[in-house]
């Protein structure tokens, strides 16, 4: 491990906070809609803002709040994980030359990579999560069959499913990963150099104020990228986690097909508005709060 390896670790753990506290409300109403939106029949809501209003008002500010335990453990872990595994990665396939333009064939395998990773990590944490926000008051889960909490809930897929329920989606999520960080690490990148290069000769170079605007850019483009190239693959992934029947399928592409010819391109895109609304000014948060906890930390950015 490189001498300011272990920072990006550092660095990362704390972007995973922002995004939770930025980003967790939306998640929920995204992964609602994914549950009651995707299937023949049962309640439907009309979008997000339907979705959004019926959770305040049946359950309040905490019903959005729903599964953030599990969210919060797991998004600290992922985001760890995930600048740190990128950028000792990056840093190995540059051979230590930190002053190069981005490079696909450094970024791709290198997010992909990380991300693969993280997925072990993600899988349950997200199948936790996700059993949790669909159980409001508005759900169809049986009411003898609702968790007290996270741990409960864990508890519970253990003993009905074992261990390897946990993992329920596990391929899925890896697919998701290594394919949405590939895209989110080389829009982020891409656009993060150009912004500077363009800045270079400006008299507001290197400030503070302009080095965070471009991180909100990079950072809040670069999540509506990765969300748009991986929706379809989230979709699924809620079903299959979601899904009380253990032996139903967990192939993505025959879910995402049944699903296509039941409600077209629509279903797959289930939870696409909350997802992009979500998805700016989280990653957002978390790019501006990664390069400012990197800077406080001294880590010399390329």
């Amino acid at each position: 491990m490189g001498e300011n390896s272990y920072k990006h670790y550092i660095a990362g753990l704390v972007s995973g906070v922002s995004i939770v506290i930025v980003g967790h409300p939306f998640d929920t109403v995204k992964v609602k809609l994914q549950k009651h939106n995707t299937e023949a029949k049962g309640f439907k809501y009309k979008n997000g803002f339907h979705c959004t209003a019926r959770i305040l008002k049946t359950e309040g500010l905490r019903g959005l709040y729903r599964g953030a335990t599990p969210s919060f453990l797991g998004m600290t872990v992922e985001s760890s994980l995930v600048f740190g595994i990128y950028s000792q990665t990056k840093q190995a396939l540059q051979g230590g030359d930190l002053n190069r333009k981005p490079e696909p064939h450094v970024i791709v395998p290198s997010a992909a990579f990380a991300g693969s990773i993280i997925s072990f990590v993600l899988c349950p944490s997200e199948l936790v999560k996700c059993r949790m926000q669909i159980q409001g008051t508005d759900s169809v889960v049986p009411t003898y069959r609702k968790f007290s909490g996270p741990l409960n809930c864990a508890i519970e897929t253990v003993k009905t499913e074992g261990v390897k329920g946990l993992f329920r989606g596990g391929v899925t999520t890896l697919l998701r990963e290594s394919i949405g960080n590939a895209v989110f690490f080389s829009t982020y990148e891409y656009l993060r150099h150009t912004l500077h290069l363009q800045l270079k000769d400006s008299s507001y170079n290197h400030t503070n104020l302009v080095d965070v605007g471009i991180g909100i850019v990079s950072g809040g483009l670069g999540g509506i990228a990765f969300w748009t190239a991986v929706l379809p693959l989230d979709v699924a992934k809620t079903i299959i986690q979601t899904t009380p029947d253990s032996n139903s399928s967990k192939n993505p592409l025959k879910l995402l097909t049944s699903i296509y010819r039941r409600s077209g391109f629509r279903g797959c895109y289930a939870g696409l508005g909350p997802t992009v609304l979500r998805a700016f000014p989280a990653n957002a948060a978390a790019i501006v709060t990664y390069e400012a906890a990197a800077k406080v930390m001294g880590i010399v950015r390329d």
